[in-house]
């Protein structure tokens, strides 16, 4: 699909009619947040692919917006082996896994296969059910699958405020 038909179609799906996705569609996905860059080159993201029946068990508690989603990608990083910025007070790992986490997204869009980004969960209780290790903190779920019939964009979706009001030139 072209790019910009891409970003513009995608939207965030919150009903799934359950169908997996298929192997060769979720490898594509996967494999466009390995493609992500990030601050020197780190790669400290970890994806963690929820697909069983005890995967999404813990997905459930973690969130109640999973919306039939039967893949959920839950994207954390590294903390240990991440980029420090000059000055020491920030580091790269957010926004390393954030620009992995929509590599993922617009090429799940790309696959034919709907996404939703959801953040409405508690991060440290996320990471202590998933049992990960205390060097990684999670970032965001993302829902994958195809959508439930009378799915579709919310009302609000194309609502956009102009260039003028969110770009600075300087």
């Amino acid at each position: 699909m072209e790019f910009s038909k891409v970003i513009r179609e995608r939207y965030a799906c919150k009903k799934f009619d359950g169908r997996p996705v298929p192997p060769e569609q979720l490898e594509a996905i996967l494999e466009a947040g390995r493609l992500a860059p990030t601050a020197k080159n780190l790669q400290e993201q970890r994806i963690y692919v929820m697909q069983s029946a005890g995967g999404l068990a813990k997905v459930d508690e973690i969130t109640p917006c999973r919306y039939g989603a039967v893949t959920v990608l839950v994207v954390a990083f590294d903390k240990s082996s991440v980029f420090t910025y000059p000055g020491g007070k920030y580091d790269s790992g957010v926004e390393d896994a954030a620009i992995v986490a929509t590599h993922m997204m617009l090429a799940a869009r790309d696959a034919g296969v709907e996404s939703c980004w959801l953040n409405r969960f508690d991060p440290d209780e996320a990471a202590k059910i998933l049992a990960l290790p205390e060097n990684e903190q999670v970032l965001m779920l993302l829902d994958l699958g195809f959508p439930a019939e009378g799915a579709g964009p919310l009302p609000n979706h194309s609502s956009r405020k102009p260039l003028s009001e969110t770009v600075t030139y300087m």
